[in-house]
């Protein structure tokens, strides 16, 4: 059976109301952090220059550099597998400064994207990544202990590197609190995910996987979705039709948003340069990630009705229209390609079509 795998960013917080233990776990976190970028960019160093040492022509002939472990193969150089080697580094450096399962799964994240583009960084197609200081600190799923609910079942609590954490769903209406239900019962399980902290917030990107259950699709049937001007998605399954969405629903609060946004830049007019610069970093820019996270929640939606809607009627293969061939009729309404994200929304639906199954062709 197929396993799938699939992320969901889920808001934590800490699980007390003493204020100064919490800004203890802060600043934890954020030297975890901090160590987790040094740490990235010491693992892609050390490893490339690995890969380089045959191209130092300026060394004697002696010098092996066949990049094996000496204990396995006589002709190697290293004394460890060419994964420790960088695990060793960072054991050296940081070795009671943070949890050593962060630098594991750090370091076998890293070395394996390393990898898998090590040709793209040898022909130079590619460049090193420069890690950032706000990189995502990892964790093991073993590291998450003792996950459980409260009587709502919309609060979880766990603890992670024995810091005690809480969820927070707020009206979130995805598939979050069901996946997590899911995860304390054991039907699916939690892969290497990370702690995220975006000003002064703490995330989890939870990796789950489970299993794809085969469906029961037919390959005679065929779902043919397209863009619409009053509707996000228009299906056709045979002679029934199915309107996903529509655009009060969609537009309404997407176009508040951007109302706003104008209103501030007309305001920024009477603003000295300064003053300015902080109202567009602040003001605007938070509206601005409002709206995309509001078209990118109700993408997530529309995608998974259509493919469910697809499952429903068995329909082995679903019929993307090519939007660029609506564009006259998109005439009618020239916001219509702008503020339905057509391409965001093309991308999710055929990512959620790969996890049922079903074949997707653009037309």
């Amino acid at each position: 059976m197929e396993k799938i795998f699939f992320t969901r960013k889920i808001q934590l917080k800490i699980d007390s109301d003493d204020s100064e233990y919490k800004s203890q776990v802060f600043k934890t976190l954020y030297d975890w952090r901090y160590i987790c970028f040094r740490a990235s960019n010491l693992i892609f160093t050390h490893h490339y220059l690995q890969q380089q040492v045959k191209e130092m022509i300026y060394l004697t002939d002696e010098v092996k550099v066949k990049l094996a472990d000496i204990k396995i193969d006589e002709e190697g150089i290293l004394t460890t597998s060419r994964m420790n080697t960088s695990y060793q580094i960072l054991a050296k450096n940081f070795k009671g400064k943070v949890p050593m399962h962060i630098m594991s799964s750090l370091n076998s994240t890293l070395v394996s994207t390393f990898n898998t583009n090590l040709v793209s960084y040898l022909t130079g197609e590619k460049t090193l990544p420069n890690f950032k200081k706000d990189i995502p600190i990892p964790f093991k799923a073993s590291d998450l202990k003792a996950l459980s609910t409260d009587n709502n079942g919309h609060v979880f609590y766990f603890k992670l590197f024995d810091i005690a954490f809480k969820t927070y769903l707020g009206k979130d209406f995805s598939d979050k609190a069901s996946l997590l239900h899911r995860l304390v019962k054991e039907e699916i399980k939690l892969c290497t995910s990370s702690l995220i902290i975006e000003k002064g917030k703490i995330f989890m990107r939870a990796v789950f996987q489970s299993e794809n259950q085969p469906q029961t699709l037919k390959q005679d049937i065929i779902a043919e979705a397209s863009l619409s001007l009053d509707y996000p998605i228009m299906l056709s399954i045979g002679k029934t039709r199915y309107a996903i969405g529509n655009k009060d629903e969609f537009l309404y609060k997407r176009l508040a948003i951007q109302a706003a946004i104008q209103r501030k830049q007309n305001a920024m007019a009477f603003m000295n340069n300064q003053t300015k610069k902080k109202f567009k970093e602040n003001t605007i820019e938070n509206l601005r990630n409002a709206e995309k996270r509001y078209v990118n929640q109700k993408q997530h939606v529309y995608s998974k009705r259509l493919i469910d809607l697809c499952i429903k009627n068995q329909a082995a293969t679903l019929l993307l229209v090519d939007q660029q061939q609506k564009e006259v009729n998109a005439s009618e309404d020239p916001f219509l390609l702008r503020n339905w994200g057509y391409g965001g929304l093309k991308q999710k639906i055929q990512n959620k079509a790969a996890g049922a199954g079903i074949t997707v062709i653009v037309e």
